[in-house]
C-alpha cells in the first residue's frame, strides 16, 4: 500500500487514461488497468473487494436486462427490410422538395431511432438505402454523408435508447422518466437537422436537387396506402414499448420483453423471418452486449476505485469552483463531455464521467432528468466528432467505394450537425420543460 493522496490519485488516473487513449489501446482495458493499478496501490489486497462490490452492485441491476433485449429487438428490425419499405413510402412524397432525399434519410432515421436504437445498424441501413439514391440524382458528397450519418446517431438519444438504459441506474435516475424526458429532445434535433438541410437547398439547389415529377407519378390512394403500410407498423412497435412505460402498465425491463416480440412478429408480417435470420439476430446480440459488458465491467473497476480513493470528491470541487457560478460549472462539465466524446467511446464517457457529473448536477440544484438528459444530448456530438467518431467510420464501412465518397467528404458533412447540437442545446437550457414535460405528466404503476 502506498500514501497517495486524493489529488495525486486523480491526477495518476487521469493522465493515466490520456496516455492510454494516446497508445490506441482499447478504452476497456485502458479503464480495467489502470483501475486495478491505482487501486492496489492505495488498498492493496482490499481492491478486489472494493471492486467486487460495486461491479456485483451494478450488474444486478434489474434494469440493465433491457439492454439485450433493445439490442436484439433493433437488431429483429434491422432484418425485418423495415427501412427499404419507410423510403419507398417518404420518396413518394418529399422526393419532389429541394434536398428532398436528405430529407426522407433524416425522418427515416428519426423513425428508426424510435424502433432499432443501434447506431451501428441505423446508419448502416441509412447509408445501404439512402446514398445510392442521393447519388444517382446528383446529390453532393457531403450533405448525403451528413444527412446519414446525423439521422442514424438519433437513435442513442430518442428511446428506446441502450444509452439511456446503461446512464440510469449509472446516475441513480429513473430509465422510464430519461425516456420520456429524451423524446422531445430528440425530436427537436431532428426538426433543426431537417431544417438545415431544407435551408442549404434553398438556398444552393445544385446540392440536393429535387427528383423529376415523372418519378413521383403516383395517386394520392397510393401513396396514402403505401405510408400506412409503412408507417403503422413502427408506430405500434413504439407504442408497445413506449407507451405501456408512460401508462404506467410496465417498467422498462418489461416494456423491453414486449418490443422485442412486437419486433419478431413485425418480421413475420414482413416475410422476413427465418431460422438463419434468428441465428444470425441472436448471434449480433450476444456480440454488441458482450462488448457494452466489457466496457462497463471494467470502466466500474476504474470508477470504484477512483471514487474510493477520493477523487471524485476533487473533480467535483474543482467544477464546482469554475467561474461563473452556477453555469460556469455547468458549462465546465458539457465541454469536459465534449473533449471527451473525441476520444472515448460513449459507454466509456458514461461509466467514467456520469459518477462524477451527477453530484455535481445535484450540488448545483438542477433537476436530475434536465441534467441527465442534457448530457445525452452532449454524447450526440461524440459520434461525430474525429478523430474517434464512430458514425463517420460506420458510414464508411457501408458505403460503396464507388461513389467515392472520401473522409474529408463525410467530415464536412458532420460537421454542420455538431454546432446544430449545440444550438439544440441552448434551446433546451432557455426551456427546460422540451425535457420535464413529459415526465411530469406519467402515471406511475
Amino acid at each position: 500500500m502506498t500514501n497517495l493522496s486524493p489529488e495525486l490519485a486523480t491526477v495518476i488516473m487521469m493522465a493515466g487514461i490520456l496516455v492510454g487513449l494516446l497508445t490506441g489501446f482499447p478504452v476497456a482495458f485502458i479503464f480495467g488497468v489502470l483501475g486495478v493499478s491505482v487501486g492496489f496501490l492505495y488498498f492493496g489486497g482490499n481492491v478486489g473487494q472494493i471492486i467486487y462490490d460495486r461491479m456485483y452492485s451494478m450488474m444486478i441491476e434489474y434494469i440493465l436486462l433491457a439492454l439485450p433485449l433493445f439490442v436484439f429487438m433493433g437488431v429483429m428490425l434491422e432484418a425485418s427490410g423495415i427501412t427499404e419499405k419507410l423510403y419507398e413510402a417518404l420518396y413518394l412524397w418529399l422526393g419532389g422538395l429541394r434536398g428532398g432525399l436528405a430529407l426522407v434519410t433524416i425522418l427515416i432515421g428519426t423513425i428508426l431511432a424510435a424502433t432499432v436504437g443501434i447506431i451501428a445498424a441505423s446508419i448502416t441501413m441509412l447509408a445501404l438505402v439512402g446514398v445510392p439514391a442521393m447519388m444517382k440524382r446528383g446529390y453532393d458528397k457531403s450533405i448525403a454523408a451528413g444527412a446519414v450519418c446525423a439521422g442514424g446517431t438519433l437513435g442513442i438519444l430518442i428511446p428506446p435508447s441502450i444509452m439511456l438504459v446503461i446512464y440510469g441506474p449509472t446516475a441513480g435516475v429513473s430509465v422510464g422518466k430519461l425516456f420520456m424526458g429524451a423524446f422531445f429532445p430528440g425530436f427537436l434535433l431532428s426538426a433543426l437537422y431537417m431544417l438545415y438541410v431544407a435551408i442549404r437547398c434553398f438556398l444552393e439547389p445544385q446540392l440536393g436537387p429535387s427528383i423529376p415529377k415523372e418519378e413521383r407519378t403516383a395517386t394520392m390512394g397510393h401513396k396514402l396506402g403505401l405510408l400506412a403500410q409503412a408507417v403503422l407498423p413502427p408506430v405500434v412497435l413504439i407504442m408497445s414499448v413506449l407507451g405501456v412505460i408512460y401508462l404506467g402498465i410496465a417498467p422498462p425491463t418489461d416494456a423491453a420483453g414486449t418490443g422485442a416480440l412486437a419486433a419478431t412478429l413485425l418480421a413475420l408480417a414482413y416475410r422476413r423471418f427465418t431460422w438463419k435470420g434468428l441465428v444470425h439476430v441472436v448471434h449480433e446480440t450476444m456480440k454488441t452486449c458482450g462488448f457494452i459488458y466489457l466496457i462497463i465491467t471494467m470502466a466500474v473497476a476504474f470508477t470504484s476505485v477512483f471514487i474510493a480513493t477520493g477523487g471524485g470528491n476533487v473533480m467535483k470541487g474543482l467544477i464546482l469552483s469554475s467561474p461563473g457560478g452556477k453555469w460556469g460549472a455547468f458549462l465546465v462539465v458539457h465541454f469536459i463531455f465534449f473533449i471527451l466524446g473525441m476520444f472515448v467511446d460513449w459507454i466509456g464517457i458514461v461509466y467514467l464521467m456520469v459518477p462524477i457529473a451527477t453530484p455535481v448536477g445535484t450540488a448545483l440544484g438542477f433537476d436530475p432528468v434536465w441534467f441527465a438528459v442534457m448530457l445525452c444530448v452532449n454524447l450526440q456530438m461524440a459520434f461525430m466528432t474525429p478523430p474517434v467518431a464512430s458514425a463517420i467510420f460506420i458510414f464508411k464501412g457501408a458505403c460503396a467505394p464507388e461513389f467515392g465518397i472520401s473522409m474529408a467528404h463525410i467530415i464536412r458533412g458532420v460537421i454542420p450537425y455538431v454546432f446544430i447540437i449545440i444550438v439544440g442545446l441552448a434551446i433546451c437550457v432557455a426551456f427546460p420543460q422540451i425535457i420535464l414535460w413529459l415526465p411530469q405528466q406519467m402515471i406511475k404503476g
